[in-house]
């Protein structure tokens, strides 16, 4: 336990993007060797673009700003109609959103995306039955 403490003081959040595949299925998805695609995934790594561990490939943020993916944050307030929550809440942990987050007070969530998904998040929440209003933020700096 002290030393998760100490790792999560000296820490601070950074933003990944987790690519879900095998290094077998990227590598035949690009037809390479799974060799080959290992020597690209080093040399990323060394440049700081993505870091790997048995099992997974992350893309950093530096990464994520080579690529123009990195384009800030938006808050999403959304109301729900109350008889309809349960069914909202599932369809919205469907969508590639950052985060959700389930608040008190004049409105039922907030959800976390980047700037570039807003007008698709948007589109798609609005579909949703049982979604009575939605009131957008867009983050101008990160202080």
């Amino acid at each position: 336990m002290k030393l998760l403490r100490k790792l999560y003081n000296e820490g601070k959040p950074i933003e990944v993007h987790t690519v879900e595949k095998t290094q077998d299925e990227l590598a035949e998805e690009l037809g390479i060797t799974r060799q080959a695609l290992s020597n690209h995934l080093k040399v990323l790594k060394e440049l700081g673009y993505i870091r790997t561990g048995r099992g997974f490939i992350d893309l950093t943020e530096k990464a994520l700003e080579l690529l123009g993916e990195k384009r800030g944050g938006v808050f999403v307030f959304v109301r729900i109609e109350p008889t309809k929550r349960k069914h909202v809440y599932a369809e919205i942990k469907k969508m590639k959103i950052k985060r959700i987050y389930r608040v008190t007070g004049d409105i039922d969530l907030i959800i976390e995306a980047d700037k570039g998904q807003l007008d698709e998040i948007l589109e798609e929440i609005a579909s949703i039955d049982g979604v009575k209003e939605t009131v957008t933020h867009v983050v101008l700096e990160v202080l």
